[in-house]
């Protein structure tokens, strides 16, 4: 008897280290060492601008917590999967830019069943998921600001160029490179960059009109097609985003803009390192600082005081909330005149 009591107890304890080192197996890169673990989400990686929020997020990280940041491969069901992933890891935090934006909601509801708080960043989930916890903030910056800014670049233009109006008709006659379509940002950059024209007095004429997915390559394809079907009768090129813009701007040099007096403007959003260069060489007429180092500072800082136990303040984040639960960004316009400001 005495001898198979001992076996059990031996048994029992190699039982226990076992499922201790389990345990420990399933705890995030860091959490030993003290700093809380955020894990973060970004819709994808190739996207330029979100680079510069992922590096600004890995930056300000640095000495106050460890980040896991992982690639959802514009993929919302490869996304729920990592945020899966995260919760089971028991990461103190989360920090998503979503897929889309209206499965925001079942991402709320696991964090919110595993109480890990989560910052949704860059798209706005939809006002009624923001309201289902406590521990649900967001940071971005107001797309109709970014839509009103790109629209004065070609009021500020025309006014400086009457001779911009090629047929002398009184009309801008204009292309829109939109973003991905339903994301709020591309719906209210076309909606107010327009509005901030008819605003100043200019009357418009939409010659065209497509998708191209905040993508380059399509921005070019889709360039192309237009001009194809309308040639030198587009006044202006207004784009969704810098990537969309670049992308039009090479199919507008294939046609010969852009030397010998022919030119045409074009805007873009984001003020990425390609966009600045751009501006510089001329072949582009302005775009919209939308600053990825504040957005990926204030929602690293956010998700780091909510992974430690306390609520976001200015204070304790540097940023102030709006609604307790909403940090907004500043835009600002960038020409080649002040194009430092975006360095």
């Amino acid at each position: 008897m005495k001898k198979g009591l001992k076996g059990l107890i031996v048994t029992s304890l190699l039982v226990g280290v076992l499922a201790a080192g389990c345990s420990n197996s399933q705890a995030p890169s860091g959490a030993s060492a003290g700093k809380p673990v955020v894990g973060v989400a970004i819709y994808k990686f190739d996207d330029t601008f979100m680079t510069g929020v992922r590096n600004a997020i890995s930056k300000f990280a640095e000495g106050k917590a460890t980040v896991e940041i992982v690639d959802s491969q514009n993929s919302q069901s490869t996304q729920n999967d990592k945020v899966d992933l995260f919760i089971t890891k028991k990461v103190n935090a989360l920090a998503i830019n979503p897929v889309d934006r209206t499965a925001a909601g079942v991402i709320i509801d696991k964090a919110k069943k595993a109480n890990t708080p989560v910052v949704f960043f860059n798209r706005e989930p939809l006002p009624e998921d923001m309201k289902k916890w406590d521990k649900v903030y967001y940071v971005g910056a107001k797309a109709e600001e970014s839509g009103t800014i790109s629209g004065q670049l070609i009021v500020d233009y025309l006014k400086a160029h009457p001779e911009a109006d090629k047929n002398k008709d009184g009309v801008l006659q204009y292309v829109m490179l939109k973003g991905e379509p339903g994301h709020q940002d591309a719906e209210l950059r076309t909606k107010y960059s327009i509005k901030a024209l008819e605003d100043a007095g200019i009357k418009v004429q939409k010659l065209a009109e497509d998708t191209a997915m905040w993508d380059r390559v399509k921005g070019q394809e889709k360039m192309a097609a237009f001009l194809a079907a309308h040639g030198d009768s587009i006044e202006a090129v207004f784009a969704n985003n810098d990537d969309m813009a670049l992308g039009a701007i090479e199919a507008l040099k294939a046609k010969g803009y852009f030397k010998d007096g022919k030119y045409i403007p074009v805007v873009g959003v984001d003020a990425t390192a390609p966009a600045l260069k751009a501006l510089e060489e001329g072949t582009m007429l302005g775009t919209v600082l939308n600053d990825a180092v504040n957005q990926g500072k204030a929602t690293i800082n956010i998700a780091t005081v909510l992974a430690q136990g306390q609520t976001p303040t200015k204070e304790n984040t540097g940023f102030t909330l709006t609604d307790d639960k909403y940090v907004w960004v500043p835009y600002k316009k960038i020409t080649r005149e002040n194009m430092n400001d975006a360095k």
